[in-house]
């Protein structure tokens, strides 16, 4: 291989310098590499993800996710995971197209971490929630086509002068707005059931199992009046997708903890099933 005729290709733009963002070296170096529509999704009605939950509480934040993916009026899939860990100390949650969203999660998760190694440091979490909403912008095109992604994101402030009150959440719209969010925040086809629940059952300084329980229950209402919105499913063992971010690092919430959860959740509204 003559070397100085042949071009260095992707290690070129790997060790050229620049921009820290691993979408920008993608995009110069192998651009059809980057998330957009499948033939499937573009072709047929792609799989929708519904109803993410957040909500900030003692320690730090936590987010759930509901297990259904719908193409219209059918169920696609009963237990798709729409909620993710993107590093150690944040997560995010995604609704709107399946596919498109969570080829978007893996490129962010990607892109954090390449910008630890390059900058030798973490993003602030405010840096994070900017570094997703400009890759949510660079969806907009295919938004305006009907594959929309929108996403939630929280996570733990470890800037925070009072690590009580470190939890962060953050909105999206689909050109990329974004908006800090307080106490708690829902998305997707259910939000609207979900954020009333919320509204009613949050209050400050709330416990890990305590706020568990609120965002398991907020699920529970919008799958009630929301048929895209999948409930926790005893029988097919399907429950929820939990993360919660605190000091410690960001974790998932085993469904042997979660089933003694919604047992109890069931178990008061038999008692009071119109509640």
């Amino acid at each position: 291989m003559s070397r100085g005729h042949e071009p260095l290709g992707l290690l070129q733009h790997a060790t050229a310098p620049g921009s820290s963002s691993f979408t920008d070296f993608l995009s110069s170096a192998s651009p059809q590499l980057l998330p957009g529509p499948s033939s499937r999704e573009a072709g047929e009605l792609a799989p929708h993800g519904t109803t993410i939950v957040s909500a900030v509480f003692d320690s730090g934040v936590v987010m759930a996710g509901d297990r259904r993916a719908t193409a219209g009026n059918l169920i696609a899939q009963r237990d798709i995971e729409k909620v993710f860990a993107t590093d150690d100390y944040s997560v995010v949650g995604i609704a709107g197209t399946a596919g498109l969203a969570i080829e978007i999660v893996r490129l962010y998760q990607v892109e954090l971490e390449h910008y630890e190694k390059i900058e030798g440091t973490q993003l602030t979490l405010d840096g994070k929630a900017n570094r997703l909403a400009t890759m949510i912008r660079g969806n907009l095109a295919q938004a305006m086509q009907g594959l929309a992604v929108v996403p939630l994101f929280a996570g733990f402030d470890l800037d925070a002068p009072d690590q009580r009150t470190a939890g962060r959440i953050y909105s999206f719209d689909v050109a990329g707005g974004r908006y800090p969010e307080l106490y708690y925040e829902s998305i997707g086809s259910g939000s609207l059931f979900a954020r009333g629940s919320l509204k009613k059952l949050w209050r400050p300084a709330m416990s890990r199992e305590q706020i568990i329980r609120v965002v398991v229950e907020a699920l529970y209402d919008a799958a009630d009046d929301d048929s895209a919105t999948g409930g926790p499913d005893l029988g097919r063992r399907i429950f929820p997708v939990v993360r919660i971010v605190t000091a410690a690092g960001a974790v998932r919430v085993g469904d042997d903890e979660l089933t003694t959860v919604v047992e109890a959740i069931i178990s008061d509204r038999s008692s009071n099933p119109g509640s």
